[in-house]
Formats: C-alpha cells, structure tokens, sequence
C-alpha cells in the first residue's frame, strides 16, 4: 500500500488547506484524534470535530456536529475510523467538494482512495499530519 503521494504534494495540502472536518473525534484525551485535533488547532487550522454521539458537546473549544454537511464547507476530510468505515465519509465529502481525503495511520482504503482520486481530490493515507507537518518544516496554513 502506498498513497503515491510526494513530499511535494503533501506541503501543498498542509499549506493550502484552512478547513478540516475531523471524523470520529473524540473528547477523550488518550485518544489520538484528541491529540492531532489540538495539533491542528495549535497550528492555525479550523477544525470542525464530526461525531453523533458527542454532537453539541465541544472538543478543545469547537462545537461537534454530526454530520459532514454539518461541518461544510471544509477542504480536507480527516479520518479516524477503521479502514472499513471510511467509504461512506469520503463519497460523502466527494459530493460537498472537499479537495484533499487524509486516512489516519493505520487508515487504509484502497476503494474509498480510488474513488476520491477519480473525482479529483488527494488522497493521503496510512500518515498523521501531526507526523508528516513536523518532518517537513511546515507550521500550518498559508496566510
């Protein structure tokens, strides 16, 4: 498995990227999509946590909502759910015109991937942008 994706293409979406839904958030703090939300935020991206069970509570200041169309509009679909639960969120996200799919470590749908790709936008996969931002000297958004 591989994303295909270069260093190259991956400083383009870490920079050009403002809005992110982030799916299967959660509010507790052992949990990884607790620590990459703050990261996120503390780089200056906005980030919307999507999560029905925690929808009106919020996770480091920012309201959860249940739905991606709740969070609309983003520009990159964050993904913390099982490999097998990612195809409904990302055709999903394909249909509100987000630009760039992020699968979380371990998150790998080659399905959900080609589909994406198909419809135009970038797909990361199986990386963290807690890792990859860090490793490439990125420190969040573009202006």
């Amino acid at each position: 498995m591989t994303d295909q994706i270069s260093d190259k293409e991956l400083i383009s979406v870490l920079t050009s990227t403002k809005r992110i839904a982030l799916v299967g958030a959660s509010a507790k703090p052992d949990r990884p999509s607790y620590g990459v939300m703050q990261f996120l935020l503390r780089h200056g991206y906005e980030v919307v946590p999507v999560n029905p069970a925690l929808a009106g509570q919020e996770i480091h200041g920012q309201k959860v909502v249940a739905t991606l169309e709740e969070a609309g509009p983003f520009d990159m679909l964050d993904l913390f759910r099982r490999p097998t639960e990612v195809l409904e969120p990302v055709q999903e996200a394909i249909k509100l015109g987000a630009k760039t799919i992020w699968m979380q470590l371990g998150v790998v749908n080659e399905e959900a991937a080609g589909q994406a790709r198909k419809a135009g936008l970038t797909v990361v996969m199986n990386r963290c942008p807690a890792i990859e931002m860090p490793r490439l000297g990125i420190s969040g958004p573009a202006g």
